[in-house]
C-alpha cells in the first residue's frame, strides 16, 4: 500500500526482518467506505517465539546503552514523527476513520511521548543516603525490567503505541508490540520510523495477528518476557492478568471506562456545553475516556439538553479525509451495531431522542451524533461503555446523589466536572472514583501527566514522571560505607 508516495510495510517486523508469511493474512479496511486498503501478514506462535529471541538479544544490547544515547534516539523519533505528520495522519484516518484534523492531533500527542521520555531518561538517578541508625548506606538503583510485551487497541493506533514504547525504550527494555488487527499499518510505520531514528533492529518487533491468544500464550510461557502492558477492555484485561499470574509477570493495564460528566448548578453554561461536546465527540466517541453518563443539575437540564443536541446535530458526518467533516465513521460493523442497539434499547424503554438515532444506509460504518435524555433506569446504555457518538443526559437535584451515581460502576478511568467555582469543582473531583478527572476541560490527556484508572479500569500509570517506573525494577543495596554515620 502506498500513502504519500511512501510504500507502507505490510509484513511482520521481527528484529531486523520484515517477514511476509503468506498465510492467514489480515485484511485492513477503510471504515468510511468498507474498501480493502491492503492485507498484512498475520503472526503465529512460531513468529512470537522468534520475536522473543530477537527481543532477548536486543535487550542484552540496549540495556547497556547510556541514558544519553537512549534520550537522543527518542528525540530523533519525535522529530521524525513531526516531519512525517501528514503521512502518519493520513494512515490513521484511512484505517481508523477519524478526521484528518483529529489524526494530526493524535500524531502530535503520540510523538510527544518520545520527547517527554527523552527528557525523563536522563533524570533517572540512583540515590545514596545514610541509614537512620547509621550502620550502613542505602543505595537505590533502577534496572530495566526486561523484554516487554505491549498490546494496543485500535482507537488511537499511534498514541497508544508510543505511550508504551517510549518509556520502555527509555528504561532500557526491548519491546514486542501486538497492535489491533483493525489498525496495524500505523504501528508498522512507526516501528520503521524508530529503526530510522536509531533503535537497533532486535529492540523492537511488531506482531499483528488474527490469533491474539496464540501470541499471548507464547509470551506468558517464556521466562524472558518480564513485562506486559495492555490497553483494551476490562474483559480481556482479566484474562491477561490471569495468565500473567502463572509466572507473576509485571503487569500494567489500562482498561475500560464508563466516564461520568457532572454539570454542577454553578457551571458556566456555555463552557459546560462546549466542553461536554468535546469530551463526548472526540474520535466519534471511540475513546475510553469519552463522557458516557452526563449528569446535569436540574436548573440546567432542559436548556443543556437542547443546546448539546443542537451542536451535535449540526456536526458534519463523512469520510475523514474530506474537508469540512467533523466526525468520521466508527471503526467496524460490530461497533456500529453495538451503538445502534444501545440507542434502540433506550428509546424502546422510554428515553427521549433529541437528535440522531437513525443509522444511515449505504457504505461505511457511520452512526450519527445522537443525544438522549429522560433515560429509564433499566436502559442498557447507562451501564455499558458506549464507544460511539451518543450523549446520555441525566438530571439531578442533589449533588451528593449525583456523585454517588457517578461512582456506581465497576469502572474508574475518567470523569469530568463542570463548575465556575474552582474550589467547588476540585472538592467534587476528589470524591469521584476516577484516575483522571477534567475540570472544565473535555480533552485532558497529556504525556506529562500520569494516566490510568481505579477499580476495574486498570493497574499502573502511563505518562508523567511515573510512566518510566512501569518498566523498571527498583533495587536496594545495603552498603558498608565507612563514615556513613558521621
Amino acid at each position: 500500500m502506498i500513502v504519500d508516495d511512501i510504500t507502507l510495510p505490510t509484513g511482520l517486523k521481527i528484529g531486523g526482518e520484515w517477514r511476509h508469511t503468506g498465510r492467514a493474512d489480515i485484511p485492513v479496511y477503510n471504515p468510511a467506505n468498507e474498501s480493502l486498503l491492503t492485507s498484512i501478514a498475520s503472526a503465529d506462535s512460531q513468529d512470537a517465539k522468534d520475536a522473543i529471541d530477537a527481543a532477548s538479544r536486543g535487550f542484552a544490547q540496549w540495556r547497556k546503552t547510556s541514558p544519553r544515547h537512549r534520550s537522543e534516539v527518542l528525540r530523533r523519533a519525535f522529530h521524525l514523527m513531526q516531519e512525517r505528520k501528514e503521512t502518519i495522519a493520513r494512515i490513521i484516518t484511512l484505517e481508523e476513520g477519524k478526521t484528518l484534523n483529529e489524526a494530526r492531533g493524535e500524531v502530535n500527542y503520540a510523538s510527544e511521548f518520545f520527547r517527554w521520555f527523552a527528557d525523563q531518561v536522563v533524570q533517572m538517578n540512583d540515590a545514596l543516603s545514610a541509614a537512620p541508625n547509621g550502620d550502613k548506606a542505602i543505595m537505590v538503583t533502577h534496572h530495566p525490567v526486561g523484554v516487554a510485551y505491549l498490546v494496543t487497541p485500535w482507537n488511537f493506533p499511534a498514541a497508544m503505541a508510543t505511550r508504551k514504547i517510549a518509556p520502555a525504550l527509555a528504561a532500557g527494555c526491548s519491546v514486542i508490540l501486538k497492535p489491533a488487527t483493525e489498525t496495524p499499518l500505523t504501528a508498522l510505520y512507526v516501528a520503521a520510523l524508530l529503526t530510522e531514528a536509531g533503535v537497533p533492529d532486535d529492540v523492537i518487533s511488531v506482531l499483528p495477528s488474527k490469533s491474539a491468544r496464540s501470541i499471548s500464550d507464547v509470551m506468558f510461557a517464556d521466562e524472558r518476557v518480564r513485562k506486559v502492558s495492555f490497553t483494551g477492555s476490562t474483559e480481556v484485561g482479566r484474562v491477561l492478568l490471569h495468565n500473567a499470574a502463572e509466572r507473576v509477570v509485571n503487569s500494567s493495564m489500562e482498561l475500560g471506562g464508563n466516564a461520568p460528566l457532572l454539570v454542577l448548578d454553578d457551571a458556566d453554561f456555555d463552557t459546560a456545553v462546549e466542553q461536554t461536546l468535546v469530551a463526548k465527540i472526540r474520535n466519534a466517541g471511540e475513546s475510553c475516556i469519552a463522557a458516557n453518563r452526563i449528569y446535569v443539575a436540574r436548573q440546567h437540564y432542559h436548556a443543556f439538553s437542547e443546546a448539546l443536541a443542537a451542536k451535535m446535530g449540526a456536526l458534519v458526518m463523512g469520510d475523514g479525509t474530506q474537508d469540512g467533516v467533523d466526525i468520521g465513521p466508527l471503526v467496524n460493523r460490530d461497533t456500529q451495531k453495538k451503538v445502534a442497539s444501545l440507542v434502540d434499547d433506550a428509546v424502546a424503554k422510554g428515553a427521549n431522542l433529541l437528535t440522531g438515532g437513525v443509522q444511515p444506509s449505504g457504505a461505511g460504518y457511520f452512526y450519527p451524533p445522537t443525544v438522549l435524555n429522560d433515560i429509564p433506569d433499566n436502559a442498557d446504555i447507562l451501564y455499558t461503555e458506549i464507544f460511539g457518538p451518543v450523549a446520555v443526559i441525566i438530571p439531578f437535584d442533589d449533588e451528593q446523589a449525583a456523585i454517588d451515581a457517578a461512582n456506581n460502576t465497576i469502572f474508574g478511568l475518567a470523569a469530568y466536572v463542570m463548575s465556575s467555582d474552582t474550589a467547588h469543582a476540585v472538592s467534587v473531583a476528589k470524591q469521584l472514583e476516577a484516575g483522571v478527572v477534567g475540570i472544565n476541560k473535555g480533552v485532558i490527556s497529556d504525556p506529562a501527566a500520569p494516566f490510568g484508572g481505579m477499580k476495574q479500569s486498570g493497574l499502573g500509570r502511563e505518562g508523567g514522571y511515573v510512566g518510566i517506573d512501569e518498566f523498571t525494577e527498583t533495587q536496594y543495596i545495603g552498603l558498608d560505607w565507612p563514615g556513613c554515620s558521621q
